[in-house]
């Protein structure tokens, strides 16, 4: 006997004023969500492995080349502070780098 998992079905604007949270649930609880404007599913969020299994046979190479590379980085331990400061000090780069 195979369990359903069922989406839970959010407004389009809640979804957009609370998608950290909703990420965060999808990540943690492996829930799915469905976005629905008017009345109408418009999109579904899910995790990348819950939609690896369901719908790929095989993760493709290169996210597998990328989650060794960050794991071997550590990169995969970040904050979210860090995160955000090292998008800030790439900006900046960027930004100085096309002057």
């Amino acid at each position: 006997m195979s369990t359903a998992i069922m989406a839970k079905v959010v407004p389009a604007l809640t979804a957009r004023t609370q998608f950290g949270q909703i990420l965060r649930r999808v990540k943690q609880n492996k829930e799915r969500f469905v976005v629905d404007r008017r009345g109408e599913p418009q999109a579904v969020i899910m995790s990348v492995e819950d939609y690896l299994k369901k719908f790929v046979k095989r993760p493709p190479a290169a996210l597998a080349a990328l989650r060794r590379e960050a794991r071997a980085k550590r990169l995969d331990q970040l904050s979210l502070r860090e995160i955000n400061l090292e998008i800030a000090r790439t900006r900046r780069e960027r930004r100085r780098a096309a002057r």
